[in-house]
């Protein structure tokens, strides 16, 4: 992990708020794949996370995955042909190959974690990251941990992780889970709710859910995302109604493609 700790993880507890129809809801985006992505954006670009900090985002969601010489990057995909046009792994891929990969949309090269929490921190934005690295690097996720004391982090960060990190991660950063898992958990010792989050898409995520999350004070994000629509004869419509519904539910904190900001935003 030679430039493991060039990591910087920055985070600003945020207060994005936006009343959502005629009720007195304050409602909090997080954007999803690192920014404001649509055709012109690189997902996990310079581009398309300035543009999610024009338009107000506070809260970043950012893949976080690891080059074949151990350097922290914020890509999706598990190569980069979608958008580098380049079908190599990123795990079989060294960094000073990867950074001179140029996107077909608008120019982005693939950046560092460092570079995105950097520009994160600058801007006042959040983030939340999605840990895409196979199996327990308990040196790697330890340097993680570290820089996010150093840098008074921890408190506030949030994951999406993996079941092979999960015991390693519990209790040091704020991990997502079902209302299965949530359950499983509060049979264990030392379970505390401020240790995980409810973490669910629409589809799988009910009044009762929220309600009892709620009742547990238990944080709750939905995932409002272009994925989830892939089979949908209409993807806008479909994503609106659940929108909707989830706001009914009394769901107040989103991760979100941002087509779909219009649904929450009065």
């Amino acid at each position: 992990m030679k430039q493991l700790f060039s990591l910087i993880l920055a985070f600003v507890p945020f207060r994005y708020s936006a009343h959502v129809y005629a009720q007195d809801t304050t409602v909090r985006l997080i954007a999803h794949r690192g920014g404001v992505v649509d055709s012109t954006f690189t997902e996990n670009g310079l581009p398309a996370l300035k543009e999610a900090a024009r338009q107000g985002y506070k809260m970043v969601e950012t893949d976080m995955r690891l080059t074949a010489d151990g350097v922290l990057i914020a890509n999706h995909d598990a190569d980069f042909k979608r958008f580098y046009g380049d079908p190599r792994k990123v795990t079989e891929t060294k960094w000073t190959d990867a950074r001179t990969l140029a996107s077909k949309l608008d120019g982005n090269h693939p950046m560092l974690l460092e570079d995105v929490f950097r520009f994160c921190a600058e801007n006042k934005m959040a983030v939340m990251l999605d840990n895409k690295i196979a199996g327990l690097d308990s040196v790697l996720f330890s340097g993680l941990v570290a820089l996010l004391d150093r840098f008074h982090l921890r408190e506030t960060a949030i994951m999406i992780g993996t079941d092979e990190s999960t015991e390693f991660f519990t209790g040091k950063v704020r991990l997502s889970c079902s209302r299965k898992q949530l359950e499983g958990n509060m049979q264990k010792p030392g379970y505390r709710p401020d240790h995980y989050y409810l973490f669910e898409r629409p589809a799988s995520l009910t009044r009762e859910d929220v309600a009892w999350a709620q009742e547990h004070n238990i944080r709750v994000i939905a995932a409002i995302n272009k994925y989830h629509y892939r089979k949908s004869a209409d993807m806008m419509a479909d994503a609106k109604k659940d929108c909707e519904r989830m706001l009914a539910y009394g769901v107040t904190e989103f991760q979100i493609d941002s087509e779909f900001r219009q649904f929450l935003l009065k």
